[in-house]
């Protein structure tokens, strides 16, 4: 025992809860545990250009495996740099550990040279952030911040000073079970019986789902059969309720389109699954039943006339039994009907022609890339427009996942997110769906794509501009003012990385340059250079239309769900029952 080292001892610690890497930079406070990460079999140290990108990196791992990552920063600007990533870990319910090296012991408090006060800092993104600040505390602390971070479902902190990692442990490792599977929440049977009186009782119901709807995609569908009910999605629940959905009436909130805000607002009772929706603007403030696994959800964005806490899954599966066969199919088939024409109204303007429009339209080039990507492909999606492609045209099917920063909302994630997915499934295609904004930003990371020889898919959608800023402007009134960059040849930067590169400027280029980009062995960046003033505001708008459009934007001029959306919606029509016509 007197020989094993406190990093030791924690890194010992990781291997028994199955983490398999750490991301960060190496810094001096850091470097017993990054040795002791060397002398480890089983794990390895993932060296990556900016500990921000790190910790997104270990929130996509975490995201897409459902196991504990981990993420490491030295003292002071090394540990403070993690934090855009922990808070996109965090918000986003991904199980991080994060390791906060420290300065000395004996220099905390003085105002030494680099010094902050991380396990301050981070309280606000983790359910558990600790001081270590003797050997004796290990190996039990790190135990509580891995079940914090698996249990809680988001970030744990362990602030290590650098010479506590150095020192000899000073109790045996041990062994211990660092993984409890989740219970699964079962309403009572109150909550039951109320939740089917209201649905029974309701002539019109409109299902609003969420990510909590991840392992409850057949009990929705049996439950929108149930009640003949449209069923509405929001962009974290796109990719589990989408798919084979033939109740879909479209997306809610500011990338939203189709039908769901007409049906959102025109049924008896609002039903939402799993969501923790935050635009109320967007919900009726009224006639709404919620249901969640996190009874801290229940009721925060709009007035409930019943709340019920359970797993979605679980809940459904309750009530369905209590429930009647709904007749009357009108409203349902009204919705699909109004989901479709919403559609078509839209879809020439972001279509006619565009495969010869230059610049080239990002709308089609997210088109094509939905068409060639793979069916179980893993797309990360930066903040901004791509997010818009992204909710639009990246057609979910169960299998493919779509990582984003969808609830912090920080710019620069998808490249770090895209390192992370692909180490964690070397195998799978992995595609970094990067607006130039967000890729500018954390560019380096493009040394640690070819560093670690990562075979990420990089498509760029290079408008030269912060194209969502430049709309939320608009929306204020403002005239758009620091959105505009000079154009950059990035896909010059990443040859010079030694990434294959390919710079498409062409319409006609786009599905030939994307299909040699994915069959490519390696890295490979296409950078797209595409219109700025895609989905932007006529300029003859009046100022009341303006003060309008953050609503509208959601209902009508951001309603357009092409390429495979328009197609699922016509399919969906075909369920509507033809009247009998007497003879």
């Amino acid at each position: 025992m007197s020989n094993v080292r406190t990093a030791e001892q924690l890194v010992q610690l990781l291997r028994q809860a199955g983490v398999e890497r750490v991301y960060g930079v190496v810094g001096d406070s850091l470097n017993p545990f990054v040795d002791a990460i060397r002398r480890t079999d089983g794990i390895a140290w993932v060296h990556v250009r900016n500990e921000e990108a790190g910790a997104f990196a270990a929130a996509a791992e975490a995201q897409l495996t459902g196991r504990l990552a981990v993420c490491a920063g030295s003292c002071g600007p090394g540990n403070v740099h993690l934090i855009q990533g922990l808070y996109d870990a965090h918000r986003s319910g991904a199980p991080v550990l994060a390791i906060a090296s420290h300065i000395p012991t004996e220099q905390i408090g003085t105002g030494f040279f680099q010094e902050t006060h991380p396990e301050r800092l981070f309280v606000e993104c983790s359910h558990y952030c600790e001081l270590v600040s003797d050997p004796s505390q290990m190996p039990r602390v790190a135990r509580i911040a891995i079940q914090h971070a698996i249990g809680g479902g988001g970030v744990s902190v362990l602030v290590m000073p650098g010479d506590v990692l150095a020192r000899r442990a000073a109790h045996p490792t041990g062994e211990g079970v660092l993984f409890v599977e989740q219970a699964t929440g079962v309403p009572g049977p109150e909550q039951v019986s109320a939740l089917a009186e209201r649905l029974n009782d309701a002539r019109t119901v409109t299902l609003f789902c969420g990510a909590g709807t991840r392992e409850a995609h057949g009990e929705v569908m049996e439950l929108a059969g149930r009640l003949q009910s449209p069923v509405e999605h929001s962009l974290r629940g796109k990719e589990w309720i989408q798919y084979d959905n033939p109740y879909d009436v479209g997306m809610s909130g500011m990338l939203g389109y189709g039908a769901c805000y007409q049906a959102t607002h025109e049924a008896d009772v609002l039903l939402l699954l799993g969501t923790d929706f935050p635009y109320d603007a967007f919900l009726p403030q009224a006639r709404t039943v919620q249901v969640d696994h996190d009874s801290t959800r229940l009721g925060r964005r709009t007035p409930l006339e019943l709340a019920v806490h359970g797993d979605v899954a679980a809940t459904l599966r309750a009530v369905l039994p209590l429930l009647e066969q709904k007749s009357d199919r009108s409203f349902l088939d009204e919705m699909l009907r109004e989901h479709a024409r919403a559609l078509e109204h839209v879809v020439d303007a972001y279509t006619h022609d565009v495969d010869l429009r230059v610049p080239i339209h990002p709308e089609y080039a997210a088109n094509l890339l939905d068409d060639v990507a793979a069916d179980d492909a893993v797309f990360t999606v930066d903040t901004g427009m791509c997010n818009v492609w992204a909710a639009r045209y990246i057609t979910p099917n169960g299998r493919r996942r779509v990582i984003g920063s969808f609830v912090h909302g920080t710019m620069a994630n998808a490249l770090p997110h895209a390192i992370g997915a692909q180490l964690a499934y070397p195998g799978r295609q992995v595609i970094s769906m990067s607006g130039d904004g967000g890729l500018g930003m954390l560019l380096g990371e493009l040394l640690t794509v070819a560093l670690h020889k990562l075979p990420v898919k990089i498509v760029t959608f290079n408008n030269s501009s912060l194209g969502m800023v430049k709309l939320e402007m608009l929306v204020d009134g403002i005239p758009d003012f620091g959105t505009d960059d000079a154009p950059v040849n990035y896909a010059a930067i990443a040859a010079a990385a030694g990434i294959h590169a390919l710079r498409v400027e062409q319409p006609g280029d786009v599905r030939a340059s994307l299909q040699d980009a994915l069959a490519h062995p390696g890295a490979v960046l296409v950078d797209v250079v595409t219109d700025p003033n895609a989905l932007s505001i006529p300029p003859h708008i009046t100022a009341d239309q303006v003060k309008g459009f953050a609503l509208a934007a959601g209902k009508i001029v951001l309603g357009g769900g092409v390429g495979e959306m328009l197609q699922i919606a016509r399919t969906n029509l075909r369920n509507i029952p033809r009247p009998t016509i007497a003879r």
